[in-house]
């Protein structure tokens, strides 16, 4: 009887340890649930602006130089020593005026020597003229005496020519610089006597940057300011370059300016605003919505809860939109808010619209 007690008590703690163990593991083991939407990534909330053509009246401020319209340096032709200078530095003087004078006596004689001759020898023509009526001479030698007098007519007028060079005049209406010689100075024509330059109007160059130079048109109105007076004046455009450079990719102007305002003169500074017209359906975005890279500007763009990454080309900006002149279209919807969380593909969910 005691062996059978024993056997029974020790089966019991047996059964007890076990159904013990039994629920802790049941316990340690909560039932496995479906978690299949939670690997599913979540899409996050940005507000969106729907693309509307804007109307953009748009102007550009690049930096000029007022310069002469005609402007020359004072050479003389030929060598010489200068035996006459009327030159009133900083005056104005007409075209053809008289500014200065080489020697030219030796020349001078040389021409009345030719004079003489010429009047003996149309005298010699002359009376062969008349023998050659009467038959007291051949055609031949009436045709020599002529020649004798063009020959002489022909010389005449080298000589002329090469006095004509002695004389320094004004080529064009203009104001006279500083007089770098005096009288008695032999010069060459290396000298620079003074310089003129054309004060009844001046030139206005500009450049302008390689996407704005489809709206550089001749004859186009402009308007600009110098640091001198402040005023606001007009140029027209009436030529441009052949081409444009490839220092700075950007296409070189030339603007009139009817010099009316003795206060502007060559050599200022000038700040031309560029008026670039009306565009009526201007791609507008809120600044905030372009990413600037290292190389280019990038646009989130919403694409049916994708984010689809756009590289832009950007133009004239205000103070809360900007102009995108590629890489956009109106109807695109792009993203305003959340720009540092979103990676290309990513899912997103549009909280709002503007536009």
């Amino acid at each position: 009887m005691k062996f059978k007690y024993g056997t029974l008590l020790t089966g019991i703690i047996f059964l007890f340890i076990f159904s013990s163990c039994g629920s802790r593991s049941k316990k340690a083991d909560p039932p496995v649930k479906n978690n299949a939407k939670s690997n599913e990534p979540t899409a996050l909330s940005v507000q969106g602006y729907i693309i509307y053509p804007s109307v953009l009246h748009s102007s550009i401020e690049v930096a000029g130089t007022l310069l002469p319209f005609e402007e020359t340096d004072i050479h003389p032709e030929v060598s010489g020593k200068l035996t006459y200078l009327s030159i009133n530095e900083g005056s104005h003087v007409k075209k053809g005026t008289l500014l200065a004078r080489l020697f030219d006596g030796d020349l001078q004689a040389q021409l009345q020597k030719l004079k003489v001759q010429l009047q003996v020898a149309q005298k010699t023509e002359q009376r062969q003229q008349e023998l050659l009526k009467i038959g007291g001479i051949s055609q031949q030698d009436y045709d020599l005496s002529v020649l004798d007098v063009s020959s002489i007519k022909a010389d005449m007028q080298v000589l002329q020519a090469a006095i004509d060079k002695t004389i320094i005049k004004a080529p064009f209406d203009g104001k006279v610089g500083f007089k770098n010689v005096s009288i008695g100075a032999f010069i060459t024509p290396t000298t620079v006597i003074t310089t003129i330059r054309q004060d009844t109007k001046l030139k206005l160059e500009f450049s302008v940057p390689e996407r704005f130079t489809p709206k550089v048109k001749l004859g186009n109105v402009i308007n600009f300011t110098t640091e001198a007076t402040g005023k606001n004046y007009q140029a027209k455009i009436y030529a441009t370059e052949s081409g444009i450079t490839e220092e700075n990719r950007s296409l070189k102007v030339h603007a009139v300016v009817e010099n009316t305002d003795k206060n502007i003169t060559a050599g200022s500074f000038a700040k031309v605003a560029f008026d670039m017209g009306d565009n009526n359906e201007a791609v507008m975005i809120p600044t905030q919505a372009v990413i600037p890279q290292a190389r280019d500007k990038q646009v989130i763009v919403y694409n049916g809860g994708n984010a689809d990454f756009k590289v832009v080309t950007t133009g004239t900006r205000d103070s809360a939109k900007v102009e995108i002149l590629s890489g956009l279209a109106i109807g695109d919807t792009v993203i305003t808010t959340g720009l540092l969380s979103i990676k290309p593909g990513s899912k997103i969910n549009l909280s709002s619209l503007n536009k």
